[in-house]
C-alpha cells in the first residue's frame, strides 16, 4: 500500500510543477473549465430550454461530440495493432500515449452523456436493477457497456504497466497482453455498437443505412491518427520524449488511407440519396442543399466536405505527407472538418423533418457551445496529467524512492 501511496503522491507533483509555458497551458485550461462550468450551471438551474434542442431535433451538439468522440477513442487500436500484435518495437513507445487518448476521450463521452440527460442526478436511470436499463433489448444499454468497459481496459492496464516501471519491475506480459488483444476487438465494437444505435432506428432513414457502421470505423481510424499524430508532435516538442520516425509517417499513411476510404463512403451515400430521390432522402436534400427555405447546416457540411477533400488528396502525395510543416496543419484541418462531419453532418440531419414532414431547425445556442468547451477543456486537462505521468515513468525521472525526496521534474 505505501509504494502506491508514494505513486499516487509522486504523480501528483509531476501533474502540479513545470515550466512557465506548461503553468500558462493549465491556467488557459482551468479558464475553459470554468467558463464551461459557469454555463452548466445555468443549465442545470433553468433545464435544458437554455439549448436549442427540442421536440423535434432531441439530440444536438452534445451528442454530436458523444458519437465523434467515440471514434477519437477506438483510434487507440491503430498504436496497439503494430505495438503487441507485430511486435514493432516503435510503436510500442507511443502505445501508452493513444491509451490516454482513449481515457480522456471516453471521459469526455461520459460528460457529454450526462450534460445531454439534464444533469448527473438522472444517472441513476442507467443503473442495472435500480433504473430502467433495459438489457439486452435495448441497443442503447449495450451501448454503456461496451464504452464502460473499453474505458476499464484502456485506464487499467496502462496503469499497471506504468505503476510497474514505477516500481523497477518489468511488467508481466501475461497479465496485460491477453487484455490488450481483447481491447483490439473491443475498440471496433464500441463504434460499431454506437453506429447500431442510429442505424437500428426505422424511423429516421438519413442513419437506417448499411454504410453507417463502417463509416464510423473510416472516419474514426482517419481523425483519431491525424489527433494522436499531433499529440506526439506536441510531446516531442516540449518533453523529452523521442518518437520515431517511422511511427510518424506509418501514422500518417494509415489517416491517409483511412481518409480515402471515408470519402469514397461518402460518396456512395451521397449516389444513394441523390440518383433516384425519395420522401426517405429529405434529411440528405436539408443537409447538402436546404430544404424548405431552411439551410442552417449547408454550409457546416460543405465546409467539412471542402476539406476533407483537399486534405485527404494533401495527404495521398508522399513529399506532402512525410514533411512535418504540412502534416501536422493538415491533420488538424482534417480533424475538424471529421468533426463536423460525423457531429453535427450526423446527428441533427436525422431530425430534419420530422415523421410528419415538419422542418424544425436547430444550431447549438450559446450555453451549449460554452459546456462542450469546457467538457473539452476537462478532456485535455485528463490528456495533459496523463502524459506528464506517463512520459516520467518511461524517462526513468519518477521512480519508487522509499527514503529519498521526491523525483526531479524535468
Amino acid at each position: 500500500m505505501k509504494p502506491f501511496k508514494k505513486f499516487l503522491g509522486d504523480s501528483l507533483q509531476v501533474v502540479l510543477y513545470g515550466s512557465k509555458k506548461y503553468y500558462a497551458w493549465l491556467v488557459f485550461l482551468f479558464l475553459i473549465m470554468s467558463i464551461g462550468f459557469v454555463a452548466y450551471c445555468i443549465q442545470l438551474r433553468d433545464g435544458l430550454e437554455v439549448t436549442n434542442m427540442n421536440d423535434y431535433v432531441s439530440w444536438g451538439l452534445y451528442i454530436s461530440n458523444f458519437t465523434f468522440l467515440v471514434g477519437l477513442a477506438a483510434a487507440a487500436v491503430m498504436l496497439v495493432l503494430p505495438s503487441y500484435v507485430l511486435h514493432n518495437v516503435e510503436f510500442a513507445k507511443a502505445v501508452l500515449i493513444g491509451e490516454g487518448v482513449a481515457v480522456s476521450a471516453l471521459i469526455m463521452c461520459l460528460c457529454f452523456v450526462v450534460a445531454d440527460m439534464g444533469g448527473p442526478h438522472k444517472l441513476w436511470h442507467m443503473i442495472p436493477m435500480i433504473g430502467y436499463f433495459n438489457w439486452p433489448s435495448s441497443m442503447l444499454t449495450w451501448d454503456v457497456i461496451v464504452l464502460n468497459g473499453y474505458l476499464l481496459i484502456n485506464f487499467c492496464v496502462p496503469a499497471y504497466i506504468l505503476f510497474c516501471y514505477y516500481l523497477g519491475h518489468k511488467p508481466n506480459r501475461s497479465v496485460y497482453v491477453p487484455i490488450m488483444f481483447l481491447s483490439v476487438a473491443w475498440a471496433f465494437g464500441i463504434h460499431l455498437v454506437t453506429a447500431f444505435l442510429y442505424a437500428g432506428l426505422p424511423a429516421r432513414p438519413f442513419w437506417n443505412t448499411g454504410l453507417l457502421g463502417p463509416r464510423f470505423l473510416a472516419s474514426a481510424f482517419a481523425a483519431g491518427p491525424a489527433f494522436i499524430l499531433i499529440t506526439l508532435y506536441c510531446i516531442k516538442k516540449t518533453l523529452n520524449y523521442s518518437i520515431s520516425k517511422d511511427v510518424i509517417e506509418k501514422l500518417a499513411l494509415i489517416t491517409t488511407v483511412a481518409a480515402q476510404v471515408n470519402l469514397i463512403m461518402l460518396i456512395s451515400e451521397i449516389f444513394k440519396e441523390f440518383y433516384h430521390q425519395t420522401e426517405h432522402s429529405s434529411s440528405a436534400q436539408y443537409l447538402f442543399f436546404g430544404l424548405h427555405n431552411h439551410y442552417e447546416l449547408v454550409p457546416w457540411i460543405w465546409t467539412a466536405i471542402v476539406i476533407n477533400v483537399g486534405c485527404t488528396l494533401l495527404l495521398s502525395i508522399h513529399k506532402i505527407r512525410k514533411n512535418s510543416r504540412w502534416l501536422l496543419p493538415i491533420c488538424g484541418l482534417m480533424f475538424i472538418s471529421i468533426w463536423i462531419e460525423k457531429g453535427m453532418g450526423l446527428i441533427v440531419p436525422g431530425f430534419i423533418p420530422s415523421p410528419l414532414g415538419e422542418v424544425v431547425p436547430y444550431l447549438p445556442s450559446a450555453v451549449e457551445w460554452l459546456v462542450t468547451a469546457g467538457i473539452w477543456g476537462f478532456g485535455f486537462l485528463i490528456l495533459t496529467s496523463l502524459i506528464r505521468v506517463a512520459i516520467a515513468i518511461l524517462n526513468g525521472d519518477m521512480l519508487y524512492k522509499p527514503k529519498s525526496t521526491s523525483p526531479e521534474i524535468q
